[in-house]
């Protein structure tokens, strides 16, 4: 507040007369205490992080490839794209859901119940990674000889991550239920990321090897530390709110939800993913790093959607409790025009300093901008639409998620092994693009349907018809 005040005090009155609506919203948007302004302080907050986080991979990845080379970075983006994968995966959607029951318990006051909840789904994605990792160990143990040898090494040290990785989500998912952005977001997108670079850049100043099995042990050490410094923050912040006493468990009920959000959550992580996947099973590892690159500055635009959806999920869950229509039609309106704009801002200045950003990774990097110009339509399509799978898993229509995620996920993967083999790097580009379009499609069409609410960036979100059951 001081440092709008002040940073208005020194504009030109002006300026000053033309950029007071803009600072009076910001001031609302951080003083007032109705559920909207928490919902654009959460989202702000987010934000925040995301663009901090970007900036971190950027700069992290750019060091990366320049201490390996394109070839060895290939190797540990291919890996570290796999663990993340099925970190995620692990928690079987309980990071989502519990953003979902935590709402509905705290409705009923059942602080028991809430409790047993934030126990349960530090244990289910414990031991879910930890099982899928050691399955992963013993195929890698029977079937090495079919893997390039170079994998071998950093793909074991990936599986001793997922534990950490899942239990990281879980832990997000249960800060941000509690309104705890900063502190559900930054040990994932803030310090892990920083961590890495740091082991690494230290690892190698003492000696070590410049390559994939370095990077892979300095992300194991740094997902290690980052996660248990997390654990014991969210645990006894958890325990200052609801206390320390008894727990009641509803595991079955949990379940019921929290498997379609799996998938639904599953299915969308493999969607942003497979294109990455499958070009590491088609193409050499420096083709890969070439390929990771140009994602990974595009994604930079991204974090405006990710943002959106962190802060709109608590939101949308409220109102659904409340059975508000016109209120959750309007919010809605809003997340897709905050999606949408800040989007298409950061994707052109992207694109424009496209060839500069990639020639920082190494001269061969450069020839990915033309990755970046087709990925940015694909990002630009579903932020037209905003978090609509958030908001029909918040409104209970999580199966409908399955079908739809279930549909764009076969587009893609067919997409990406047809288009690869012939097109190369502009096919596993264009078919991750197209298969954007079509989940913002589906979602526009499915969220018209259901829930009457349409969401375009263009159009009025009011409800044009009653929700259907």
């Amino acid at each position: 507040m001081v440092v709008i005040e002040t940073a208005e005090k020194l504009l030109p009155p002006g300026l000053r007369t033309r950029l007071a609506p803009l600072t009076g919203r910001i001031i609302n948007i951080l003083t007032a205490d109705d559920d909207t302004a928490r919902a654009q302080r959460q989202a702000l907050i987010a934000f925040a992080v995301r663009v901090v986080s970007a900036a971190i991979a950027f700069i992290s990845q750019i060091v990366m490839a320049r201490v390996m080379g394109e070839f060895d970075y290939g190797i540990f983006a291919f890996v570290w794209v796999l663990v993340i994968l099925a970190g995620n995966l692990s928690c079987l959607g309980f990071h989502t859901s519990i953003i979902r029951f935590l709402h509905e318990h705290k409705a009923n006051d059942d602080i028991e119940t809430i409790r047993g909840l934030n126990l349960t789904v530090r244990l289910i994605a414990l031991a879910s990674a930890s099982t899928l990792a050691a399955i992963g160990l013993l195929t890698l143990h029977l079937l090495g000889d079919r893997v390039e040898p170079y994998y071998l090494i950093p793909a074991s040290l990936a599986f001793f991550t997922m534990p950490m990785i899942a239990l990281g989500d879980v832990l997000d998912g249960t800060a941000r239920s509690n309104g705890w952005t900063l502190m559900g977001l930054s040990p994932t997108y803030l310090f892990r990321p920083t961590l890495i670079l740091i082991f690494m850049l230290a690892a190698v100043w003492s000696g070590a090897p410049h390559t994939a099995v370095t990077a892979m042990e300095s992300a194991l050490a740094a997902t290690y530390v980052s996660t248990l410094i997390q654990l014991l923050r969210v645990t006894l912040r958890l325990r200052g709110k609801y206390g320390s006493g008894p727990r009641r468990f509803e595991v079955l009920s949990w379940f019921k939800v929290s498997l379609p959000l799996f998938l639904v959550d599953g299915i969308g992580f493999l969607l942003t993913n497979a294109d990455v996947v499958v070009v590491g099973l088609y193409l050499p590892p420096d083709q890969v790093g070439i390929y990771y690159a140009a994602a990974k500055t595009i994604v930079l635009v991204q974090f405006v959607y990710f943002s959106i959806k962190a802060a709109a999920a608590p939101r949308f869950s409220a109102i659904m409790a409340e059975k508000d229509m016109t209120a959750l039609a309007t919010f809605a309106g809003q997340t897709v025009r905050w999606s949408f704009w800040p989007s298409l801002a950061v994707g052109l200045a992207a694109l424009a300093a496209g060839e500069l950003l990639l020639s920082l990774f190494g001269t061969a990097f450069t020839a990915g901008y033309w990755l970046m110009a087709i990925l940015f339509a694909g990002i630009l399509s579903k932020s037209l639409v905003g978090p609509g799978e958030v908001l029909l898993s918040m409104a209970g229509k999580q199966n409908l998620c399955v079908a739809l995620y279930a549909v764009t996920l076969a587009a893609s993967i067919t997409m990406n092994l047809t288009l690869i083999p012939h097109f190369g790097l502009i096919g596993a580009a264009t078919a991750t693009a197209s298969a954007m379009a079509i989940e913002a499609i589906l979602l526009h069409i499915t969220v018209r349907r259901t829930l009457g609410i349409v969401l375009f960036a263009f159009a009025d979100p009011i409800p044009t018809a009653s929700p259907k059951a």
